[in-house]
């Protein structure tokens, strides 16, 4: 039988532990304190993989919905755009939905997770075609589910008062998908535009719109580098048609945020590398535009 001194805990003999004769503590003692720090590892740990590492992995599952934890909660993580990117092609947009409700639950705004997550999303899915890692079906599946999340999120965001300021946005004829527009034709809508869109239309079509309606600003947006030969005579005739002869052209998509001085190249007045910079960008041009007008008169 041991000793009285001798203590036993998960089979490790702590009598003859250094400790006990360095410090001058019992081995019941030391072994009390051993048993504290256990549980408080313990504790950690288990919180640790609760809070942080299961919903991060279930995240990027396929069959989950769930949002990662981060210390900064209103933003969006590039780690989120890399989780759900492949998500919008594998599940339909209801549970979509539910992992963006997740998201705004949190405290992001709609245009935050509008600009920064669905837009990006957006790009990435064309990057993952453009490197075969998906066909086109799962590319327009993909964007066609992500309009109807933007469609529904916006339609939950309070909107500024309307005001007078007028916009239209049209994809240039040829681009495959058209998805930035509805993200940056909502943006304005909540931002107190009114505005029109249209995707793909003919020249002639996009033409015959603004000469038939006034409008303070055209966007364009353009996802095909071959379409610049074609933009800078293309602006040149919505000037010549408008019927704002003060009207503000801007141009974007990928070619214009790597390269902004191409909006200058083509005749545009601006161009921004996402919608809210756009809204913000757009407005600016479009009161000045107005104050030379009064200066002039």
């Amino acid at each position: 039988m041991a000793s009285m001194t001798q203590i036993e805990r998960g089979g490790r003999d702590l009598a003859g532990d250094p400790c006990v004769a360095k410090f001058g503590i019992s081995s019941e003692e030391l072994s009390a304190f051993r048993g504290r720090l256990e549980r408080n590892y313990a504790q950690s740990l288990s919180t640790l993989i609760e809070s942080e590492i299961i919903p991060r992995l279930m995240a990027v599952h396929a069959g989950d919905t769930r949002t990662p934890v981060f210390a900064d909660a209103q933003t969006i993580h590039a780690a989120e755009i890399d989780a759900f990117a492949p998500l919008v092609m594998q599940i339909d947009a209801d549970a979509l939905l539910t992992h963006i409700e997740a998201i705004l639950d949190r405290g992001v705004a709609v245009e935050t997770v509008m600009v920064d997550l669905l837009a990006p999303t957006a790009r990435l899915l064309g990057e993952y075609w453009e490197q075969d890692r998906c066909d086109f079906v799962d590319v327009t599946m993909g964007l066609w589910r992500l309009q109807e999340v933007v469609h529904e999120i916006a339609g939950r965001a309070p909107s500024a008062q309307a005001g007078r300021h007028r916009a239209l946005f049209a994809s240039m004829p040829g681009d495959q998908h058209s998805f930035g527009i509805v993200v940056i034709d909502e943006v304005f809508r909540l931002g107190g535009w009114l505005t029109d869109r249209i995707a793909e239309a003919p020249i002639p079509e996009l033409l015959g719109r603004v000469a038939q309606q006034r409008y303070d600003m055209i966007g364009l947006t353009i996802s095909c580098d071959y379409h610049i030969a074609d933009l800078a005579s293309i602006i040149a005739a919505l000037r010549n048609v408008s019927r704002n002869s003060q009207v503000c052209i801007m141009v974007g998509g990928r070619i214009f945020s790597a390269n902004p001085d191409l909006a200058d190249q083509v005749g545009a007045d601006g161009t921004a590398r996402d919608a809210k910079l756009a809204l913000k960008v757009a407005g600016e041009l479009v009161r000045e535009r107005e104050w030379e007008a009064t200066a002039c008169n």
